[in-house]
Formats: structure tokens, C-alpha cells, sequence
């Protein structure tokens, strides 16, 4: 058996095709240009480069990207002040502070100073329990990305044991609350879990979220499973692909699989929410 591949790229393309089309709807009717805000603290360089992609898509959408850097050496209580400048700011519909930020700031304070009604990027506790009781609002972007993907290539999952490796409160957790809410079986694994072999060896829908490479063996893999890799470091990610490759019946690349439903999702929750925004100020209007 050799894995179909799950082709994020082109499936990316098909969702930034219809929030081109979207983007310029609203703004031919309400006047404005959506706007994405992205805050970026420091200087890594990776950090930059996504943050560039982002702003490179929001372009070929036809958004606006608000573009916000910060010196590594401020406070949390400058960047949460920051944020909630953006959060007020009626020109902004969407909120992206780029992870991870220095470690002497409070990140989880900084996520919380952003209006749920802008967290496009599903950071916020409010997102998440909305997303975990199935109550609306925005998806964390990585997990919203790798369910368009499944759906995109119609993979069943109710009924089907879906392992999560990974635990982290915007890609492992929330990816398993949106797979449970989907009528799969949910096992919550990571880098820790006693037995990991013989857990991914259980695995219908593996998600491999740890941010670990290679953690994953090839021949852990369950004949026939559907493998999705979110680990990312170099272009490695945290399954080994060439073995896993010949027993998973889908698998995603790394890169070319979840990186790019990441961005096309926090690009399709942008437009929503520039939508809601409008809504409001309408009804605002005495």
C-alpha cells in the first residue's frame, strides 16, 4: 500500500479562491477593506517569515494586513495594552499575535486581550469552549485547517479511534475536541504517554501534534490509517513519512499538508468575522 497524499496546498487554493471572491463582495457592498492585524514581538526569524506569508495571502485575497511589530524587550503589560488598542479598534476585524512570543511575557494574558469577536486565530478561551460545546465562534487555525482538509477528501470519522499525540491548548486539545464532536473516538496522547507505539498502532485518524521529528516511527502506523502531520521543524515532521507512507492510506506532506489549510483557514474565519463586524455596526446604528 502507498498513501494517497492529502494535498494541503491545492486544497488551500480552493478556499482562498472563495474567500478572494468574498473579500471583494464586501467590500464592493460595505465600502472597506477587511483587516487582519498581526503582532509580532521580537525578532525570530521564523516568526517573520510566517508573518510575511500571512501578510503575502492577505494581499492575494485582496485583505488588508495590519502589520504590528514590537521589541522583544517589552512587557506583557505593553503587549496586552496593545492588544486591546486592536481589539477596540473598529477597523480591525482580526487579531493574530504570532506564537510563540519571549518567554518572559505572559502569552496566555496577551491571547486573552483579544476580543473574541476578532480572535481569528481561536486562541482565546472563549473560542475554545465555544468550539468544545459546538457553540460557534472561531476554530483554533491549524485544527480548523486539518478538518477542512479530512473533509476535503471526504474521510469518514464517525465511529473511527482517532489518536491525537500532542496536547497543547491550540493544536493537540483542540483538534481533539473538534474530532470527538465529529462522532470519532478520541485518545489523547503525547511525547510522555507510556506505550505511544502501541497507541498509535490503534489509530484509525492519527494526528501527530507533539513538535517533536521523527517521534513518530513508520512502523507504528496501522495498516490503512490516515496519518496527518502537524510537527513542523525544517522541513521534517513528527512521522516518519517514507515508512508511514507505505502503510497509511492517506498521509500528509511536510511541507504541503496542514502549513497551508493554516493560513487559508485564519484567512476564511478573517472574512467571517469582518462580517459579523459589519452586522454589529449596523445594528449599532440608533
Amino acid at each position: 500500500m502507498t498513501a494517497r497524499i492529502l494535498d494541503g496546498r491545492a486544497v488551500s487554493a480552493a478556499i482562498l479562491d472563495r474567500v478572494r471572491r468574498e473579500v471583494a463582495e464586501f467590500t464592493g457592498e460595505h465600502g472597506r477593506t477587511p483587516t487582519l492585524a498581526t503582532v509580532l514581538v521580537g525578532d525570530d526569524p521564523a516568526s517573520h517569515t510566517y508573518v510575511r506569508m500571512k501578510a503575502n495571502r492577505c494581499a492575494q485575497v485582496g485583505m488588508h494586513s495590519r502589520r504590528i511589530e514590537l521589541d522583544a524587550a517589552i512587557g506583557t503589560e505593553t503587549l496586552v495594552g496593545r492588544i486591546r488598542e486592536l481589539s477596540a479598534d473598529p477597523d480591525v476585524d482580526g487579531i493574530l499575535l504570532q506564537h510563540p512570543v519571549p518567554g518572559h511575557i505572559d502569552e496566555r494574558a496577551a491571547f486573552e486581550a483579544i476580543d473574541p469577536a476578532k480572535d481569528v486565530d481561536g486562541v482565546t478561551r472563549a473560542s475554545f469552549a465555544m468550539m468544545a460545546f459546538d457553540e460557534g465562534g472561531f476554530r483554533s487555525a491549524t485544527p480548523g485547517g486539518i478538518m477542512a482538509l479530512l473533509d476535503a477528501y471526504d474521510v469518514p470519522l464517525p465511529g473511527r479511534h482517532a489518536v491525537v499525540v500532542g496536547r497543547s491548548p491550540i493544536l493537540g486539545r483542540p483538534v481533539g475536541m473538534l474530532l470527538l464532536a465529529r462522532d470519532a473516538t478520541v485518545t489523547y496522547c503525547h511525547s510522555r504517554t507510556a506505550g505511544l507505539a502501541d497507541r498509535v498502532a490503534e489509530a484509525d485518524v492519527l494526528v501527530a501534534a507533539a513538535g517533536r521529528p521523527g517521534l513518530i516511527r513508520g512502523e507504528w502506523i496501522k495498516p490503512g490509517a490516515v496519518v496527518i502531520d502537524a510537527g513542523y521543524a525544517g522541513n521534517t515532521g513528527d512521522v516518519e513519512y517514507a515508512a508511514a507512507a507505505e502503510r497509511a492510506s492517506y498521509i500528509t506532506p511536510v511541507p504541503g499538508g496542514v502549513g497551508p489549510m493554516t493560513i487559508a483557514t485564519l484567512l476564511a474565519q478573517t472574512i467571517r468575522a469582518a462580517r459579523d463586524h459589519q452586522t454589529r455596526r449596523v445594528v449599532s446604528v440608533p
